[in-house]
């Protein structure tokens, strides 16, 4: 009816005004909020007064390759937390940590807000160069479609209309070379008929561009395939004709007392969970400062100080001359930020989620904005938060059901052909549910082949339509989880589960399994490959203990147990060594964030996870910092194509022993909603 869409949609306005005000009304900064529009142009102005000369000759233009918040020291942190009125509390210094290239070389800049002057600017001669800026690769993109050789190789040697090829540019990794260049590959893509480009490649072209001279260097043509037909893969739902899919019904959701959270800056409060979301360039969601309220005890308990995805680590599976180097670094290259989309409301997140906007620097140090890149919404799928029916009572039948609520936490990545989904959602249990969902359009190779019988070699992949195949590929995710449960000094104790067998006949049983725990004291203890034995493995708070005796803790529920099929000594794994155990546990340490290194394009592996962790450091007791890579290995296959329905992975950190006993034993189930001349049947 009528009255109901205006009542929705009268809803839907207030939903998002609140937004609006909860998100901008704020004077005072969070210490860990991200910078803002006006700091972005305050740094850009104090870096380049630093270099006058850079200003006038273009071919030594100053470029800004990565800003974000230079994070005040814990300490500091925590400290200001401790204090309850913070308007009166000094804030720690406000600085960002800025990485410019300028006469073909890496500096590293850390800026003081507050005094606005530089506190150091040093020049990084290490190997490696940093984040891709957006505007370099489209310069370098436009260099190769203006490029008389390629336009040759497309117009006259492939009969192809130059005005619909697009292309795309990627890195080149690194295999032994002992100088490099910062340089891209791009490759090149048709577009005649379908907005699919991925799918329709201009397979044997190579593009090579020096994007520090912005020159082409090497031009490749080394053979000619078909290019994939465009029928069948254009994706927008305006271009579809019928028969069309399965059929879904529409369902609203109707919150009609407004969203259950309150956003104040980027601090969210939500039921019995208090956490702050901030936005990097690299990393793109940062959770921070996550404490649970404890009933029993009257108070905000910490869990996670700072959580997010450290490196995605994406090698490709084909050693041919054109496929080989694919083997990306997504956040230390791409940035997973700087990737991120505006999400699309109604499709994206559903109608009662609440949007908030990311800022990043440009190339130019301006503020670049992207709106709508988070949402933050209660999820209400249908599922149970507990039940229990009883029916052994003679002459009852009890039935107690609490539906389950929680707060999901999303953004949408989009490097290049992949999208990912990432979710945090927090439960009123006191889990923490970390998800990540790979949907868009698989990278395939152009072949000569149109049936499986005609292939004879390894084509690594698999074909998935006429002159098509899905390329085998891995997909490492390693988040950064520095857990501080209860407080910061905790330890890693794996709780193993081993078989014991009876041999002195006291019992009918053979056998049973009991736990045997060892706490980690340094850093090679707590090393681990997911599924080789059955392990609890949590993070426990040694100084504090319920009041049956129990050490409080978190445990991690693994999700995928995938790890790396590369040899050790292959240039990809030797710069994704991170990746050889799915779980590390460091001593908590600033500078130890991105599990790839710093600088990750063309990295040679010698500033990874697992280089820092050969120290070998003492973790028991300590403020520690748990890494934990979720794997996918992926086969190809015709479902995926031409866009792949979105394939799903996930971990949770889950209390154990942390609370006296159920936290939401009390809870009451959410209030009913009353649909205006509606009836409801129980």
């Amino acid at each position: 009816s009528t009255s109901k869409k205006l009542f929705i949609f009268s809803l839907f306005s207030s939903i998002l005004s609140f937004s609006s005000i909860s998100c901008h009304n704020h004077h005072h900064h969070h210490p860990l909020d991200p910078l803002t529009p006006s700091e972005f142009s305050l740094i850009r102005n104090i870096v380049r007064h630093s270099y006058p000369d850079s200003n006038q000759n273009q071919n030594q233009n100053l470029t800004f390759q990565y800003v974000g918040l230079d994070e005040p020291d814990k300490p500091a942190i925590l400290s200001w937390l401790s204090k309850s009125n913070h308007t009166s509390t000094k804030t720690p210094p406000r600085r960002a940590f800025v990485i410019t290239r300028l006469h073909k070389q890496t500096h590293e800049i850390v800026v003081d807000l507050s005094t606005q002057s530089i506190v150091s600017d040093q020049v990084y001669h290490g190997h490696g160069y940093p984040l891709l800026t957006l505007e370099e690769q489209t310069a370098a993109i436009e260099l190769a479609l203006t490029y008389p050789p390629f336009i040759e190789s497309v117009v006259n040697k492939r009969g192809l209309n130059i005005s619909d090829v697009v292309c795309s540019s990627f890195s080149v990794g690194w295999f032994g070379e002992e100088k490099s260049s910062r340089i891209l590959k791009i490759l090149c893509f048709y577009i005649d008929g379908t907005v699919n480009l991925y799918v329709r490649p201009l397979e044997g072209i190579t593009v090579v561009v020096n994007i520090d001279e912005m020159k082409i260097t090497e031009y490749y043509d080394r053979f000619r395939v078909p290019v994939p037909k465009a029928e069948g893969t254009e994706y927008r739902a305006s271009k579809q004709k019928p028969p069309f899919g399965p059929r879904l019904n529409g369902a609203a959701i109707v919150q009609t007392d407004g969203p259950g959270f309150k956003i104040d800056g980027h601090t969210i409060r939500w039921a019995n969970w208090a956490f702050h979301l901030g936005f990097d360039s690299r990393a793109g969601p940062i959770i921070s400062l996550a404490s649970i309220y404890d009933l029993e005890k009257g108070a905000f308990r910490r869990v996670l100080y700072r959580g997010y995805v450290s490196e995605l680590y994406v090698p490709y599976m084909d050693p041919t001359e054109e496929w080989y180097y694919k083997t990306f670094f997504d956040l230390g290259e791409f940035g997973f930020g700087l990737c991120a989309v505006s999400l699309k409301p109604l499709a994206d997140c559903p109608a009662n989620a609440v949007f908030m906007d990311g800022y990043y620097a440009g190339q130019d140090g301006k503020p670049a904005h992207i709106p709508n890149v988070f949402c933050i919404f209660e999820q209400y799928a249908g599922n149970v938060m507990w039940r229990h029916t009883e029916t052994a009572i003679p002459g009852e039948v009890i039935r107690e059901v609490r539906p389950e609520v929680s707060l999901v936490v999303r953004m949408v990545s989009t490097v290049g052909n992949y999208d990912y989904i990432i979710d945090w959602e927090f439960k009123p249990s006191g889990s923490v549910k970390v998800g990540v969902g790979l949907s868009g359009v698989l990278e395939v190779k152009g072949v000569s082949y149109t049936d499986t019988d005609q292939i004879k070699e390894d084509v690594h992949g698999t074909l998935l339509a006429e002159n098509t195949v899905g390329v085998y590929h891995d997909h490492f995710l390693t988040y950064h989880l520095d857990l501080d449960v209860d407080g910061d000094a905790n330890s890693f104790v794996k709780s193993n589960l081993e078989m014991k067998r009876v041999t002195d006949n006291s019992s009918p049983r053979k056998s049973y399994w009991t736990v045997v725990s060892e706490t980690a004291k340094t850093e090679s203890d707590a090393r681990i490959q997911l599924g080789l034995k059955a392990a609890e493995l949590l993070v426990v708070n040694p100084n504090k203990k319920t009041m049956v005796g129990n050490l409080v803790g978190y445990k991690l529920i693994p999700g995928s147990v995938a790890g790396p099929l590369l040899s050790e000594d292959d240039y990809p794994q030797i710069r994704g060594a991170f990746t050889k155990y799915n779980i590390w546990v460091t001593p908590y340490n600033k500078s130890e964030k991105w599990a790839g290194g710093l600088y990750a394009d063309q990295s040679r592996g010698d500033d990874t996870l697992a280089i820092w962790s050969l120290r070998n450091r003492e973790i028991d007791n300590k403020d520690i910092v748990l890494w934990y890579t979720m794997g996918f290995h992926h086969v190809p296959c015709q479902e995926d194509f031409p866009v792949m329905p979105t394939l799903s992975g996930g971990f949770e950190l889950r209390p154990t022993n942390f609370f006296e006993r159920n936290p939401v034993f009390k809870t009451k189930p959410p209030s009913r909603v009353h649909w205006p001349n509606c009836t409801t049947k129980t």
